[in-house]
């Protein structure tokens, strides 16, 4: 596996992540395990989605126990040893119509045992049951639990719809007067643009085997409810972006959201902040939670977890 910058300078990069041969058989066979699942697949749509994206491996010295209090529902995700105030805040995806943080322990594991960081992983209310603006403020509300527990260097994660979201918070947290800001933001393939104005959302060049702009644009319709789809709780790429903090975005080339993050960056360094897109050649959606079968997928999550740990050692004064 090579990689080569693309663009550069002083605050962005762009990278594109070549694979191998080899990789490209394992992504062939995995989409047709992909094809067999979904198509064999019975029961409550979201009791499906959470056995598939249950299906990454826990992570070996990972501990888990459930949050439930007035503010908070999900888990807490621990390394066997952790720095002292330093935690991640880690967001789900699911089209803001599914998934639950239960399911995403697997992945989150990964990460923790990478970065040797605690996670809080949230259930947030879903659409259609709930609407904007109610996402964000269960997000804002783990942040604001987080700190009345002490910790003091939280960056925020999320995948697809969670890593929306994550760029929503992120912004929210940076641009309020005073308090604790996030350390950096980490997602993988962002859902930015609830507007759909990304020309991958359409391309059909853009073969995605996990998520079409029909299957979106019926979340989008459910999620923002009598909100406008361009405001900034709905997408961040039409927020203000200055302020942030160091953004890393992993997208795959065979993704509807592929643009959504190249936006999202253009964006963000022409606002100042310091972000690094890393695009990884014929990757699917969410390809960081299939580390059992892709070698992408583990070196993906060695680079996530290697610039969550720069951020909390290294914390740029803001």
């Amino acid at each position: 596996m090579s990689n080569f910058s693309i663009a550069g300078s002083e605050n962005h990069q762009v990278e594109f992540i070549a694979i191998s041969d080899d990789e490209r058989e394992r992504e062939a066979a995995l989409r047709l395990r992909f094809a067999s699942f979904w198509g064999s697949a019975t029961g409550e749509p979201r009791d499906i989605y959470d056995t598939f994206v249950s299906a990454t491996p826990i992570a070996v010295g990972v501990s888990f126990e459930p949050v439930i209090t007035e503010a908070v529902h999900g888990w807490w995700v621990r390394p066997e040893s952790s720095q002292t105030g330093s935690a991640l805040l880690f967001l789900h995806g699911g089209g803001y119509v599914q998934g639950r943080a239960k399911a995403y322990r697997g992945l989150v594991s990964q990460i923790v045992a990478r970065t040797q960081i605690p996670a809080l992983v949230i259930d947030y209310p879903l659409a259609p049951e709930a609407t904007l603006p109610a996402a964000p403020h269960a997000a804002l509300a783990a942040w604001n639990w987080l700190l009345s527990q002490g910790f003091e260097r939280v960056a925020v994660v999320g995948d697809s719809a969670g890593g929306g979201l994550s760029l929503v918070t992120i912004a929210s947290l940076s641009q309020r007067d005073g308090g604790i800001k996030p350390l950096c933001g980490v997602v993988f393939s962002p859902w930015t643009d609830l507007a759909f104005t990304g020309r991958s959302m359409t391309d059909p060049d853009v073969v995605d085997p996990l998520i079409g702009y029909d299957y979106l644009q019926d979340c989008a319709t459910k999620y923002v409810g009598t909100m406008s789809p361009d405001s900034p709780l709905a997408s961040p790429l039409h927020g203000d972006l200055g302020g942030l903090p160091p953004i890393l975005i992993q997208v795959g080339t065979d993704e509807k959201l592929l643009d959504d993050s190249r936006q999202y960056e253009d964006r963000a360094a022409a606002a100042g902040v310091p972000v690094r897109l890393e695009i990884w050649e014929g990757m699917h959606h969410v390809f960081q939670l299939d580390i059992a079968h892709l070698e992408s997928s583990r070196l993906a999550l060695d680079r996530a977890a290697a610039f969550l740990r720069n951020a909390s050692e290294h914390p740029i004064s803001r």
